[in-house]
């Protein structure tokens, strides 16, 4: 039977950002399971080599991108080629075209156990850290048990592909693919394979550890769901890469699957470590790195009415805005756009710059403004508002505000770690003037 596992990489593949040709940074293990048993055809066991090269064509190879390596499914499995052998598209094309079929017993529960020492093994290749995917095509047939052998795979962070080329039974085959079955199981005809070769590439890449939104100051990591709420937390550990001693954590709940990181450095490359702490079983740690963007300047400047906008952003135009006015030393009233009645509330998060601390605010769906109070003065704040729908889709914009001179009030109690806030764009001018952003998807 032809069974391909892909385990997916968390950290795996930085491809489809952008549409790019080729995965370049980007950095996993890839494992294919390939079932080399008598019970595969010759053609059926050559259409699925050809599958497995057309697959990962695009992602680059070598020791700090993309490593793979072939287990045969036969009577004892067999490992074609370590993870570190071939390390060029040109090398890997040549030793797929050149594996031979073994025949054999089809035991693919003793080669799912071999896989999982492989996997995470110093003399086959593998390498810590990083993103582990299995590939497993099958025919729908094993000689022994699958289940036990796959759960652990699982358990230790290896998302699982399967492709059934044949009778394979769903109810089995669904429950050993990761979670959930649609986009990791796949059934098709082994001469239509091609027909899903970008789709299940596409789902692997979704899959990984990665960063989005990257900004000069700021970027969003995104992660697949490795926890639950039950189940653990998060730890994540970030530093750049020339100063590892300015290290900083932070921790969220296993019901995250991603965490903003902001007051960031711009053009500074970030080493970044997702570390699941699950209280049922280990679950390797993942990294990453992340470039943040040279800085960028706000160009016009506008005051209108005691309040500083932000006249033109070529990248923004046409966006709502976010108001700051009455600035006080010790309180501002913001205002936004107002928006459809699909909108059930808003939620205003403000704290100062630079600083992780932040307050909040709840406002009925029905007003479009607010007064911010028991402010620090001459401070900037950085403010975002967002719009909570009754479909539970959530939208933000930021704008950044600035507090007039006073006397201070005594110190307050620093608030939670600032989710989520995205930012474009900041003024190098020295008189403080408040960011725009369109209203984005979470």
């Amino acid at each position: 039977p032809l069974w391909v596992h892909t385990t997916s990489l968390t950290t795996l593949f930085l491809f489809l950002l952008g549409p790019q040709p080729s995965l370049s940074d980007s950095e996993g293990d890839l494992l294919f399971l390939l079932d080399s048993s008598g019970s595969v055809s010759y053609y059926e066991f050559s259409r699925v080599k050809e599958f497995i090269w057309d697959l990962m064509r695009p992602f680059t190879f070598g020791p700090n991108d993309v490593q793979t390596s072939i287990i045969h499914i036969s009577t004892t499995p067999t490992m074609e080629f370590p993870f570190d052998r071939y390390l060029s598209s040109g090398t890997v094309q040549q030793a797929i075209r050149d594996t031979q079929q073994l025949m054999g017993d089809t035991n693919t529960g003793k080669a799912l156990s071999y896989a999982k020492e492989k996997f995470f093994s110093d003399e086959a290749g593998a390498r810590p850290g990083v993103p582990k995917v299995l590939v497993w095509v099958t025919d729908g047939f094993s000689t022994d048990d699958i289940s036990e052998p796959m759960q652990l795979l699982k358990d230790m962070g290896v998302t699982v592909f399967i492709v059934s080329t044949g009778r394979g039974n769903y109810l089995e085959l669904s429950a050993a693919a990761s979670q959930p079955p649609e986009k990791h199981l796949h059934f098709v005809d082994v001469d239509d394979l091609s027909i899903i070769t970008k789709e299940l590439r596409d789902a692997i890449l979704a899959n990984r550890f990665r960063a989005v939104d990257i900004t000069s100051s700021s970027f969003r990591l995104i992660w697949p769901k490795l926890l639950s709420q039950e189940t653990g937390y998060y730890t994540l550990e970030y530093a750049p890469i020339d100063d590892p001693g300015r290290k900083k954590t932070k921790q969220v709940s296993g019901a995250h699957t991603n965490l903003m990181l902001s007051s960031l450095a711009p053009e500074t490359t970030y080493q970044v470590a997702l570390i699941p702490e699950s209280n049922m079983h280990y679950i390797p740690p993942q990294t990453t790195r992340v470039t943040t963007l040279a800085g960028k300047t706000c160009t016009t400047l506008t005051k209108w009415e005691g309040t500083t906008v932000l006249n033109a952003l070529p990248a923004l135009k046409y966006m709502p805005l976010v108001l700051i006015s009455e600035s006080k030393p010790h309180s501002f009233h913001v205002s936004w756009a107002p928006t459809p009645d699909s909108v059930i509330g808003y939620q205003i998060l403000y704290g100062p710059l630079p600083g992780d601390s932040v307050k909040l605010l709840e406002v009925d769906g029905k007003r479009n403004s607010t007064a911010v109070e028991n402010l620090a003065p001459n401070t900037t704040y950085l403010v975002t508002v967002t719009a909570i729908y009754k479909s539970g889709k959530e939208k933000s914009l930021s704008a950044k505000a600035c507090t007039q001179e006073g006397p201070r009030l005594p110190s307050q109690v620093p608030a939670a770690n600032w989710p989520f806030i995205s930012h474009q764009c900041f003024t190098t001018d020295p008189q403080c003037a408040p960011h725009r952003s369109g209203f984005r998807h979470h």
